[in-house]
């Protein structure tokens, strides 16, 4: 059976820069919650990355409410892998010129698995708020069903948009190469 695991942000690692919340050129804050609707975008600008934190930059990290920059080495990575279903949108960061990248996960597959997961919590009428019930709350060791991934390698599960999920052979290609700033989680 295939194997997948959880794209994530190593805060571990010491000295590292964090990124704050997109701009666009007038430093308008760009909605970041639309980098997780699955659906290419077009956003009108180069959206552009401050630094919360100074520090050595990474070819991978997550931005404000995990959005995944990248660097350049990571789109080339993707591409020699030929991994479909996820658009890299150009993007700057302050500090570090360069080629950088939001990661646009296109694929959004309804594929949990509650029973494997370490624990679901639901919205209830209880916590009054009508336009979520029903829908996920939170998601602790996350599990997913491989059976209902299909060719997809790249990721986001439907009702837990916030993680992001590669195959095996993404993970093993990333690690191969050294790309800096991943931790994995099998999910």
């Amino acid at each position: 059976m295939l194997r997948y695991y959880q794209l994530l942000d190593d805060m571990r690692l010491p000295g590292r820069w964090l990124l704050g919340s997109p701009l666009d050129e007038r430093k308008h804050e760009i909605d970041p919650w639309q980098f997780k609707d699955g659906t290419i975008l077009e956003l009108g600008c180069v959206p552009r990355f401050p630094l919360d934190v100074s520090g050595t930059p990474l070819d991978f990290s997550w931005a404000a409410l995990s959005i995944p920059v990248v660097h350049e080495r990571f789109v080339r990575l993707f591409e020699r892998l030929h991994v479909d279903g996820v658009q890299f949108i150009p993007a700057q960061t302050e500090e570090h010129p360069g080629s950088w990248y939001i990661l646009n996960a296109l694929h959004i597959l309804r594929c949990i698995d509650d029973a494997r997961s370490g624990e679901v919590q639901y919205w209830k009428p209880e916590d009054n708020r009508p336009d979520k019930l029903g829908e996920y709350r939170a998601v602790h060791g996350l599990r997913i069903d491989p059976s209902k991934v299909g060719d997809a390698r790249i990721f986001r599960p439907r009702g837990w948009r916030v993680a992001l999920i590669i195959s095996e052979d993404i993970k093993q290609a990333i690690e191969s190469v050294g790309l800096t700033g991943t931790r994995f989680v099998e999910a």
